[in-house]
């Protein structure tokens, strides 16, 4: 059953409803590419850090708990910034704010390389997720009206699946260039990348805004949308340290919940709010974000805690760490583009199901099978393609799946929406991550990471049950 609703009426616009008025499949393909390799790079940085995070954490001489807000930083900011971003291309010019925002990437990037300590770091990288955040609505703003409608949600899964490689592939980029360079290349490497796509970009790219756009999004809005998941990490991430009972984790989350109600009625009171909830009144569109971020906690939390499994348990040196799991990132790159078209065969249900059973089967695998002694081709392999196969047709199809039941206006800010989503999940699977491990001794440890295998297993499975509720087509 494919997944399908109806919208309230509306009038599409012309320019909507036609295709290009000089339609060169050359030139789209070459935006196409060009776009989505700076969503790559932007995508890549969220899991590139993951291999060389043991070594970051050597080298300043930092608790795991703290440095954990290397990888946070970047998410939270990025969830925060990625719905006002869209609003500012359409106001300003998408092919001006995807350049600047490459620009700045670059920039930032080389401050996070050069950094002297964590907190430099740590600011650095939520500079970092500010400005990839300008690059990946407004990279998906530039494709669409390269091809014509029928086209379009080839080009959507397409976009989707080199953002889902981009994460997969970043612990293995980051352990080579950790290995053979240092864990400050893997922020270096983006600046020349970063580089070479604003130079192709600046000829190729055609300039658009939206004319009816007018102001900035509220600042207010944006500031609780990064908020309510600080205040939530922060509790879940020091409750095992500072106490469950303590204060400050009872205080965060207090203040998450606290400042659900607050950011509603601000969006609904807003002139410009931060999110048009309006959106959320497409049953698809709601159920999907959810689902992506259910699974995106799964995949980002279970990445880290593989990574550092093999280093410290399997006691793995940081590259064979990455090529132990460098199979699921390759399974997800043959596969991600295979699962886009079965789910327009078949229904972005029935593949995002299929993909929440394998990723549980995967996961589970590990939670069942792994032990002290490595084990790597009977164990840990075959737990890497049935997670790599899950992945693969799950992260690209909830991108496609969450924008194709929306109107072609509303396909930038909805894919934003879905974006924030997703990193939204990485901070809390990050957050999940740190708090259910805790810090197990050498006994403990192997037990702590099979629970931890199990809690990522599980939710990955919840992600693919979530869709069942949605109703049969025709309603909504």
């Amino acid at each position: 059953m494919h997944l399908t609703m109806t919208l309230p009426e509306r009038t599409a616009t012309p320019a909507e409803n036609a295709p290009p008025q000089t339609y060169d499949l050359r030139r789209a393909r070459r935006v196409l590419a060009l776009s989505s390799f700076g969503v790559f790079v932007m995508f890549l940085d969220t899991t590139i850090v993951n291999t060389a995070f043991e070594t970051i954490s050597r080298s300043f001489g930092t608790a795991t708990g703290h440095l954990s807000w290397v990888l946070n930083a970047y998410s939270l900011v990025f969830a925060a910034v990625l719905i006002p971003a869209g609003r500012l291309a359409d106001r300003y010019g998408r092919k001006r704010v995807f350049l600047i925002g490459l620009a700045g990437f670059a920039v930032m990037s080389a401050l996070c390389g050069a950094a002297p300590n964590a907190d430099v770091l740590i600011g650095g990288r939520a500079l970092q997720a500010a400005f990839a955040a300008l690059v990946t609505p407004t990279s998906l703003a530039l494709v669409l009206p390269e091809f014509p409608p029928e086209r379009r949600p080839v080009a959507i899964g397409t976009w989707g699946m080199m953002g889902a490689a981009a994460a997969a592939l970043g612990p293995t980029t980051g352990a080579l260039l950790t290995q053979y360079a240092s864990w400050r290349w893997v922020f270096l490497v983006n600046v020349p990348v970063c580089i070479v796509v604003v130079a192709l970009g600046i000829p190729l790219l055609r300039e658009s805004r939206d004319p009816q756009a007018q102001g900035l999004p509220d600042p207010l809005g944006v500031l609780l949308v990064a908020a309510m998941p600080a205040a939530l990490s922060l509790a879940i991430i020091e409750g095992p340290a500072w106490g469950w009972s303590d204060p400050r984790v009872l205080g965060g989350f207090v203040v998450a919940a606290a400042l659900l109600p607050v950011f509603l009625w601000r969006t609904r009171v807003a002139a410009r709010p931060v999110v048009d909830l309006t959106l959320f009144r497409v049953r698809q569109f709601s159920l999907v974000n959810v689902a992506s971020m259910l699974f995106s906690a799964a995949f980002y939390g279970l990445l880290l805690a593989n990574i550092i499994f093999l280093q410290t348990v399997w006691h793995y040196s940081v590259l064979r760490a990455a090529l132990a799991t460098a199979p699921g990132p390759l399974v997800v790159a043959f596969v991600a583009r295979t699962g886009s078209r079965l789910a327009v065969r078949y229904g972005a249900r029935r593949v995002l199901t299929a993909g929440a059973l394998l990723w549980f089967a995967g996961a589970g695998l590990l939670a069942l099978e792994i032990g002290a002694s490595p084990h790597w081709a009977t164990h840990l392999l075959p737990a890497s393609v049935l997670t790599g196969l899950g992945i693969g047709l799950t992260l690209p199809v909830q991108s496609a799946a969450a924008v194709q039941s929306l109107p072609a206006a509303r396909f930038a800010i909805g894919s934003a929406i879905n974006s924030s989503f997703r990193q939204l999940g990485a901070v809390l699977g990050i957050s999940a991550f740190v708090a259910v491990l805790g810090s197990p001794g050498e006994a403990d440890a192997l037990a702590a990471f099979h629970h931890v295998w199990w809690t990522f297993a599980v939710t990955g499975l919840v992600s693919g049950l979530v869709l069942h509720l949605q109703r049969r087509p025709g309603t909504r």
